[in-house]
């Protein structure tokens, strides 16, 4: 089993072959059978390997036609493409349907992948038994594969509300199934009573051997855990339905009770107190230096709840960096966000006791900005020099700059994303780094922790786990020891700091399309043109300009949900579509 989840060696897929929209039956279509693969030992292994290998569809950055996932659809990012049939598009622009939402591209991911593999297990659960594994081996593997059932239907919880659940039924091809959706409040307590179940089995992360990292853990289970609640506790869902009558609680819990914050508070209490976890800190070699390395370090990192194990590549790399450095610069983080980052001493930018200044916007700026956003002067590695140089983002610049006269050029907004990019290497070098795509950390837990427990009005408390956070970013003390936050904030200003804070901590990390639907702020946030900075060079001097007008999007009140396909409405009388669609 050496490395299993590092490469992933067996690809056993399991899809319908009725129709290929069918996701609760299916069989095998790679000339496997279950007699083959269940009474081989490695096959065993290796179907469970293969449901593993789906945990990070949603993150993955090539989700959408292999160049776009949810970033686009955000007030954090523009696409590099604008054609009216990309998924990205159908998505930031509104017209999201319950028929383009199947027929176009990967859309119907959203739907689709979570099902498929859920069958999977289950398929996995009902052969378990009569394989030839150990008795040990079988009952760890029978958790780890429980705990991916709720990773899976986490992602039909955040989208849909509450969905069919389909417990260990494995339904084939001449079944007629007609299910209908439990209630949302059902839907919750089964993913979370399966992940209490399995974390009483699985084993705690420092008890893998190296080989196994990847693995479900008890850790992972509780961290899933912390971030269920969360949703469930938040305003999209806690009482503030988009629906009425009874499909309100199909979608929601029907009534505000401030206990789902309490609940979400402690589940993520709860991982903190296991002490499994700790911030990856260093601000010696550099401020912020550990924020930066926590996704260049694949094991051990402290810091990795969950993470979708690769070889040694350049995959960030290749889909984030500018044209000069080989990159297909698919995501340009937008003005907004960019802004969004506070100043070295904590402060926001739009305070103007702050220090920032608008004729020099890059200077003494969170340590997190530099490392998450190429902006204009940025040092970055190139193969022309072997050495890392200057990215030119102004108006004009050759390879990677605006073109400010039609809103397009290599970047459409003055800057690339270099989150999670190793900046001494590039997408054209032959390099490669060490990484796993970061599915859920530890920074998420903190912020999940103050989340919950300032909506519960204890608002003092959720200062030390940002203090934490904002330590680890390289971001100066101050006098007051409150690295640049305000003290005796209310609720409502806390509440705007930590969705501020997560949004920066945690972009590109496929958090800002959950969080601002179930924040219900999308409709604020994310309707109007999104913003670019426009930087003119005048001699060796830059001037800057932001321009408010790049492109369009458009999120609609439906949109805080998205559409059941219609074609699974159309064969199950007893499913219901969500309101709006």
């Amino acid at each position: 089993m050496k490395k299993i989840f590092i490469i992933l060696v067996f690809v056993i897929v399991y899809t319908s072959c009725k129709k290929s929209t069918d996701f609760l039956d299916g069989q095998a279509s790679t000339g496997e059978t279950e007699e083959s693969i269940f009474t081989d030992s490695v096959k065993t292994i290796g179907f469970l390997t293969n449901i593993y290998s789906g945990i990070g569809y949603s993150f993955n950055k090539g989700r959408f036609s292999s160049h776009g996932n949810t970033e686009m659809a955000t007030d954090d990012a523009e696409y590099a493409y604008s054609g009216v049939g990309q998924s990205a598009v159908i998505m930031y622009n509104g017209t999201i349907s319950p028929n383009n939402f199947f027929s176009q591209g990967a859309v119907p991911d959203f739907w689709s992948t979570p099902y498929a593999n859920i069958r999977k297990v289950n398929l996995f659960l009902a052969k378990l038994p009569g394989t030839p594994l150990s008795a040990p081996l079988k009952t760890r593997m029978a958790a780890e594969a429980r705990y991916l059932r709720a990773w899976y239907y986490h992602f039909l919880l955040i989208n849909f509300g509450g969905v069919p659940l389909i417990g260990n039924n494995v339904y084939g091809i001449n079944d007629v199934i007609d299910l209908p959706r439990s209630s949302f409040q059902a839907s919750v307590d089964y993913v979370v009573g399966e992940l209490d179940a399995v974390a009483a089995i699985l084993p705690a992360p420092t008890e893998y051997a190296e080989q196994d990292f990847g693995r479900a853990t008890r850790g992972a289970c509780l961290a899933l855990k912390s971030r269920i609640l969360l949703y469930a506790a938040s305003p999209l869902f806690n009482g503030g339905s988009i629906a009425t009558g009874a499909l309100a609680a199909t979608v929601s819990y029907p009534s505000y009770n401030v206990s789902y914050w309490q609940k979400a508070a402690a589940a993520a209490e709860a991982v903190i107190n296991t002490n499994y976890y700790s911030l990856m800190e260093d601000n010696v070699t550099a401020p912020g230096y550990g924020f930066y390395n926590t996704f260049l370090k694949r094991y051990p990192n402290t810091e990795q709840i969950f993470a979708m194990q690769r070889p040694t590549n350049r995959d960030f790399e290749g889909y984030y960096n500018p044209p000069s450095r080989g990159g297909a610069k698919n995501s340009q983080p937008t003005e907004q966000l960019a802004r969004s980052f506070p100043m070295k001493n904590g402060k926001s930018t739009y305070d103007p006791t702050s220090g920032f200044v608008a004729s020099n916007p890059y200077v003494n700026r969170d340590p997190r900005f530099g490392y998450s956003i190429i902006y204009n002067g940025s040092l970055y590695y190139s193969t022309t020099t072997g050495t890392k140089i200057a990215v030119n983002t102004f108006d004009g610049a050759a390879s990677d700059g605006y073109v400010s006269s039609t809103k397009t050029g290599p970047t459409t907004t003055g800057y690339y994303s270099r989150k999670m990019c190793d900046e001494n290497i590039s997408a054209n070098s032959s390099f490669v780094t060490e990484r796993a795509w970061p599915l859920m950390r530890y920074a998420e837990i903190l912020l999940n922790y103050a989340e919950a427990i300032n909506e519960t009005g204890q608002t003092a408390l959720a200062y030390p786990k940002l203090i934490a956070i904002r330590k680890r970013a390289g971001i100066d003390a101050g006098a007051d020891g409150m690295y640049g936050m305000k003290a005796n904030m209310s609720v409502d200003e806390m509440r705007a700091f930590i969705q501020n804070e997560r949004r920066i901590e945690l972009m590109n990390e496929d958090h800002r399309w959950n969080d601002i639907r179930r924040w219900k702020i999308a409709e604020a946030v994310n309707n109007g043109y999104n913003t670019a900075m426009v930087i003119t060079k005048i001699g060796n001097n830059f001037t800057y300009k932001v321009d408010n007008t790049i492109r369009l999007h458009v999120f609609k009140p439906q949109n805080y949900l998205m559409p059941i396909p219609q074609v699974e409405i159309s064969k199950m009388p007893s499913m219901v579509q969500n309101p709006g669609y």
